[in-house]
């Protein structure tokens, strides 16, 4: 069986919810990682949670980008490990350098935390985490944030679509990302980067707008990448 790990920083606080996901939701083996472990050899896939790792002093993710587990995660990303990260997650993936761009506060510069509707931009096979969805497919997921503005450069941009690198994109965009963008993946597909919340759409008591009967839209991020990580088989829940 699959065994995933959730890195935990000083500051993380969503790094439980993708547990409980995980755990007894999808049933899967699930270990929290602590930030000043290195050794990672024995997962298959990395999540790293929302949050606001060290009180995003600096800026959001710089820190927590020079911390030891993310050696260990860069070195699992280049063995084609899939890795996403959420939220705070993704901010600290673009610090490492694992994905393009950088964050801004938002364009309200205040927090935002509000139901965003998503689509898929790619493939769904472009990623472990849509393998089970297809391109356009549309998910309810919120958001929560205030430096969650995504932003590349006219060059980075033009690379990234044309490596099919902007895996989602708002239809209502809640804090000005540049071309509405919410999720991007790296050249490869492995590591995933999205800054709305799955893991907070997973259930229907928290997830009234579902697609999925029974469920929330988020479960799909992680069917999808249960599903892939059993060689593509859908994951019956």
């Amino acid at each position: 069986m699959s065994l995933i790990g959730i890195v935990v920083f000083p500051g993380s606080n969503c790094d439980r919810d993708i547990y409980h996901v995980l755990k007894h939701i999808m049933r899967v083996d699930v270990e929290f990682i602590w930030h000043k472990r290195e050794d990672l050899s024995h997962y298959d896939a990395i999540v790293i949670p929302g949050g606001f790792a060290y009180a995003d002093r600096l800026r959001a993710g710089i820190i927590a980008a020079f911390s030891p587990v993310m050696q260990s995660v860069k070195r699992l990303a280049r063995d084609g490990v899939p890795v996403i990260g959420i939220c705070n997650g993704f901010q600290i993936l673009v610090e490492s350098g694992l994905l393009p761009g950088a964050f801004m506060r938002n364009n309200s510069l205040t927090f935002t935390c509000r139901w965003t509707r998503l689509r898929l931009n790619v493939n769904g096979s472009r990623t472990p985490f849509t393998s089970l969805l297809k391109k356009g497919t549309r998910l309810n997921i919120p958001v929560a944030n205030q430096e969650g503005k995504y932003y590349v450069d006219d060059d980075t941009l033009k690379e990234m679509v044309m490596n099919e690198q902007i895996v989602f994109k708002y239809e209502e965009n809640p804090n000005g990302s540049l071309h509405d963008i919410a999720g991007v993946c790296n050249e490869e597909g492995n590591v995933l980067g999205m800054m709305p919340h799955p893991e907070r759409a997973c259930e229907m008591i928290l997830a009234p707008h579902s697609t999925d009967a029974g469920y929330g839209d988020g479960i799909l991020i992680f069917r999808s990448l249960l599903g892939y990580l059993q060689g593509k088989q859908r994951v019956s829940i």
